[in-house]
């Protein structure tokens, strides 16, 4: 099967602009871009897809053993590329896909022109001298709630994770994104992304980098951000005056304005 296929792969905007591939997150699908998307394709031939496990991938497709690790996201990812026969891909990530998007580029950085990390974590989890945002027993009590009721935690963690209370729409969007997603699948992603450690991976980045984080992110703080800035050589750190973790949703003009500047920098 075509990656086109599996991946349900939608390609948008100009032919002849430069490309723009959009990876996205835990419990979403290329449907959490539908903000930022009309703007981006006024410039850039768009490419948007679902993760394996996700949206209207093929589900048969997903196996335990594949996706157990962020690396089987990450093969997806260049195998997609290799498959349309992307170059000078601008490969934006976002949350989880921050790193599954360095994992791709560390492995063919020629592909890669430039790279944005939105609202990145490389580890959730406090350690010595790095703060994360959660301790490991945090990340326990989250992991046992979403395998003991997996609709329950969706109800309950997806407004945390989208903030902006006073906008509870939002909210009631990643919800219900989290909701259509099967719950046996997303264990395992949920396993692959908080109990990740991609530390060490960042100081690899030889590609461009754009950080994107928002100003209060109850996933990711800001020194999670920084922490990724200052471990990827040349890498530029922007904070959107923006609440919650989905950006592209809660701030899309903000978004795309600091987005559209790094891609037109030298």
């Amino acid at each position: 099967m075509s990656m086109r296929t599996r991946n349900n792969v939608v390609v948008t905007g100009r032919e002849d602009g430069p490309v723009l591939l959009l990876a996205h997150g835990f419990g979403c699908d290329q449907n959490l871009w539908r903000l930022v998307v009309p703007t981006f394709a006024q410039q850039y031939r768009v490419v948007l897809f679902d993760h394996t496990g996700a949206g209207r991938s093929d589900l048969s497709a997903w196996t335990p053993e594949r996706y157990g690790t962020l690396d089987g996201y990450a093969d997806d990812i260049l195998a997609l590329c290799h498959e349309l026969d992307l170059t000078d891909v601008v490969l934006v990530g976002h949350s989880v896909s921050a790193m599954i998007a360095v994992l791709a580029t560390n492995r063919e950085p020629d592909r890669f022109a430039k790279l944005v990390l939105l609202t990145p974590s490389p580890c959730y989890i406090d350690d010595d001298g790095y703060r994360g945002g959660f301790s490991r027993a945090d990340i326990d009590e989250l992991l046992e709630a979403l395998e003991a009721n997996y609709l329950g935690w969706s109800a309950a963690m997806a407004p945390v994770i989208m903030g902006n209370p006073d906008r509870p729409e939002l909210g009631e969007e990643l919800t219900n994104s989290f909701c259509r997603t099967d719950p046996a699948i997303a264990r395992v992603f949920a396993r692959a992304t908080f109990l990740s450690d991609n530390r060490d991976d960042l100081a690899e980045v030889r590609v461009p980098t754009l950080v994107l984080q928002c100003s209060d992110d109850a996933i990711a703080p800001p020194e999670v951000g920084q922490f990724t800035h200052e471990q990827i050589a040349g890498s530029v750190l922007v904070t959107l005056d923006a609440t919650g973790h989905c950006p592209q949703l809660s701030a899309p003009e903000a978004t795309t304005a600091a987005i559209t500047d790094f891609v037109a920098s030298p």
